[in-house]
């Protein structure tokens, strides 16, 4: 039996996969793209209801599909985003294979194998889309609490109706965490929120939104080898904000005032007991520091053009903590569900390739690999802030697949 062979193969048919494809398709490159699922999974399935992005719509530039909608200004609801992404596919008819699972990829003689569902196949080349959220993250004593409590992962949650009747705690601050708590908190549950370390960022300042005088900047076009601190970078969980309602800042101290009772990070959990450490002040400190920071940063970049922008009063922080609670037990606190939001592990025990670091890392260099003709794509700081965002994902496919174009031609020269 003859195996398939493709001069490329691309794993992953989300927006990062089908980017590469959509240049690959536009040089006359023979490819073949394997989704485990549908197209556009992620955005599809594992959103909540009133999920929508954060960022404003002007920033999608998916390649040759910038958004041309009514609202460049505005947040894609879930629906709206499912739109833009498949009409994106459909411009384009890329040669994808959907319900096909990867499970293996390894080198043998300068070939690439990879053993799927359909059976196996191998190429000259492979990019690997695949992202990296794969395995929800649920601490490990997760497993000793009570279990007449409720526990779900932000992956799973879809709106309040989920969830029994009482109060829930929310483990975790990063995007989705603090947006889980309102859409919790506006249907008039009482919400419990363990603040960890994430930072958050102002929404509208000084008459356009944050992201607008960012992107004028030039802060959006730092690349990772010209950051003053990488590693924060690489480690440094995405600042708080929303896109629901046309756009608000994220003030955890706001929401104290209206109820939303405030702890330190989870430390840890044992039937009903709940342990926090005793750093809620800190926390809030410090993202109040990253978002006055960015204040700071906007403001510089104002005066430095010249440019006539209002002026908007000092932060007020509005509530502080009495004490720091250490200690709750949820029957006691009406606490019926946890929603754990503390974020994903990515999954390359399947990639039988010598391109990770200690730490299973994979690395590389803008996506391209120290393996001759493995990539990566759709990755946090790929290159710049906006690489695995619909801002970046236009530039890093394009520098991918010049990267995959050139190695091709060098193989058939050969």
């Amino acid at each position: 039996m003859t195996i398939p062979h493709l001069p490329v193969i691309i794993i992953g048919g989300g927006q990062a996969g089908l980017s590469v494809s959509w240049y690959l398709c536009a040089e006359g490159i023979e490819h073949l793209v394997l989704e485990r699922h549908r197209r556009f999974e992620s955005w599809r399935n594992n959103r909540w209801d009133s999920f929508c992005l954060v960022t404003p719509n002007w920033q999608c530039r998916l390649p040759g599909w910038p958004y041309r909608g009514p609202d460049p200004d505005g947040f894609m609801l879930k629906d709206q985003i499912v739109d833009y992404v498949d009409g994106f596919a459909d411009s384009f008819d890329p040669p994808l294979r959907e319900g096909v699972d990867v499970t293996r990829v390894w080198q043998q003689g300068g070939v690439y194998h990879l053993t799927t569902s359909l059976g196996v196949f191998t190429a000259d080349q492979v990019v690997v889309a695949t992202g990296g959220y794969d395995s929800p993250i649920v601490p490990p004593y997760a497993a000793k609490i009570d279990p007449a409590i409720t526990q779900m992962h932000s992956r799973d949650y879809r709106r309040p109706s989920q969830l029994p009747q009482g109060g829930t705690l929310i483990v975790g601050t990063g995007q989705s965490g603090v947006q889980l708590m309102e859409d919790l908190h506006r249907d008039g549950r009482p919400v419990h929120l363990a603040v960890g370390p994430a930072p958050r960022s102002p929404r509208r300042y000084r008459g356009r939104d944050a992201t607008d005088w960012l992107h004028d900047a030039g802060h959006y076009q730092i690349t990772i080898d010209r950051h003053p601190d990488p590693a924060k970078a690489l480690s440094q969980t995405n600042h708080y904000m929303s896109g629901r309602d046309g756009g608000k800042e994220i003030d955890l101290r706001r929401f104290a005032l209206e109820g939303v009772r405030l702890y330190g990070s989870l430390a840890g959990a044992s039937g009903t007991g709940v342990q926090f450490l005793p750093d809620l002040e800190k926390n809030l400190d410090d993202a109040d520091r990253s978002y006055e920071g960015i204040r700071t940063q906007i403001d510089a970049w104002i005066a430095a053009q010249g440019i006539d922008a209002p002026v908007e009063p000092p932060f007020v922080k509005v509530w502080r903590p009495d004490r720091e609670i250490t200690q709750i037990d949820l029957a006691d606190q009406g606490i019926t569900s946890i929603l754990w939001a503390i974020g994903f592990r990515p999954d390359y025990s399947w990639l039988e390739l010598d391109c990770f670091d200690s730490h299973g890392r994979p690395e590389y260099t803008r996506g391209v690999t120290q393996v001759p003709g493995a990539y990566f794509i759709g990755l946090g700081w790929l290159n710049t802030w906006g690489s695995g965002r619909f801002l970046g994902i236009d530039e890093d496919s394009r520098h991918l697949a010049g990267q995959i174009v050139a190695r091709d031609r060098r193989l058939r020269a050969a």
